[in-house]
Parts: C-alpha cells; sequence; structure tokens
C-alpha cells in the first residue's frame, strides 16, 4: 500500500504565502484534509479532521506551535506532528522536541525534504531538518539517554552511530576505528536499513531516541 497517497495531511500556519506553498508542495504527495491560520482554529481543524500528521509552525497567534503540538500528543496521540518552521535557534528546536514533535523542517528547506518528513512521521519515524540535527544530537546527554533498550545494532554499528552523533565524517569515522572507508560505507548502509532509516542524521536521532546509543 502507498504510505503517501493514504496520509492526511492538516497545515497551521498564519502566512498565507507560506501556508500556499507548503500545500502545493505537500499535496503532490498526500491529501491536505485541513489548513489554518492560527493555533484556535487549528487545533478545531485538527480535532475534527483527526489527521494522520498536522504540520504545525511555532510562531501561531492564539496558541503558539509548542503549545498546540503538547495538546496534539496529549489528547490525539495518532496524529504525529512536523514542526516547520523559519526559526532555527536551539532553544525553540529543544522546545519543539520537549513537546513531542516528530519531525522538524525549516522552512527554507527543500520541498523534497518537508515531504520526507512528513512521510518518515506519518510512518512512525522521526526527523530532523540536517541544517538542525546538530542541536537535537547534541540535546541528548549520556544521562539523558533511555538505558536497557534492546538493540537491533551490532557493537561496531553502535560505535559509528555514536561517532555519526558526534559529528564525525566517514572518513573520521575509518580513522577513529582503523577501518576503511568502504567499509564504514557499508557498515551506514546496514544501519540505514536495520533501523529503517532515510540517512545518517535520522538513523542518529531514531537510535538516541530509543537509547541505543
Amino acid at each position: 500500500m502507498n504510505v503517501e497517497r493514504r496520509t492526511r495531511v492538516a497545515i497551521v500556519e498564519d502566512h498565507a504565502l507560506t501556508r500556499a506553498g507548503l500545500r502545493t508542495t505537500l499535496e503532490a504527495a498526500f491529501s491536505v484534509v485541513a489548513e489554518a491560520a492560527d493555533g484556535v482554529t487549528g487545533w478545531e481543524a485538527i480535532q475534527r479532521e483527526r489527521p494522520d500528521v498536522a504540520v504545525i509552525d511555532i510562531g501561531l497567534p492564539g496558541i503558539d506551535g509548542i503549545a498546540l503540538t503538547q495538546r496534539v500528543r496529549a489528547e490525539l496521540p495518532a496524529t504525529r506532528v512536523v514542526i516547520v518552521t523559519m526559526i532555527d535557534l536551539e532553544e525553540e528546536v529543544v522546545a519543539a522536541l520537549a513537546a513531542g514533535a516528530d519531525a522538524y523542517c525549516l522552512k527554507s528547506s527543500e520541498p523534497e525534504h518537508i515531504v520526507g518528513a512528513v512521510r518518515i512521521a506519518a510512518e512512525g519515524g522521526a526527523y530532523f531538518d540536517p541544517q538542525i540535527a546538530h542541536v537535537v544530537l547534541a540535546r541528548f546527554a549520556p544521562g539523558d539517554r533511555t538505558s536497557g533498550a534492546q538493540s537491533p545494532l551490532t557493537q561496531r554499528e553502535t560505535e559509528i552511530l555514536r561517532l555519526i552523533s558526534d559529528g564525525r565524517g566517514n572518513g573520521e569515522i575509518a580513522e577513529a576505528l582503523h577501518i576503511g572507508l568502504g567499509t564504514v560505507k557499508g557498515h551506514i548502509r546496514d544501519i540505514l536499513e536495520r533501523l529503517s532509516a532515510t540517512d545518517r542524521t535520522h538513523a542518529a536521532v531514531t537510535a538516541l531516541r530509543k537509547g541505543y546509543i
């Protein structure tokens, strides 16, 4: 079954032009079932339509995007949340994460990244724009991570993911672990498959949130 064609999406964005652009981007892949220009009517629309994914801006009038995300997570847990904003400040990213957002994109992201974020969220994954991924990864100090989770990763794959989460490139990983670059790339392919991840950042965020690293 094609997940994209059955995914129902609501857009809550106060700028009309941006909202229209998001609709154009998303309706090519998903079913856009509702739009709203503020947090109050956005919450009403989400309650009414119960979409699979709500795409929410942070700076909304009425109820801001963080509060709206918290409300959605508390009362409609089946609805996934994708934050889309121009703001890339650390406090906003962390606030969105703490509120329960499943994905976080900048409005300046390429359209395919926004579509990918909605797709990943709809499938139960987590996505954070590569431009701000370092903030998300840094948010998880070792003491904050859940321990005891049963990991599908090998010891070597775990080592590689830890280095990825520290911002290391493939060459640096190869040098640190004294293995070939091709071997690193092979391990990363296996990691993406094991975690159903689309890229290195998605894999690292997924592993961190599940307590694998």
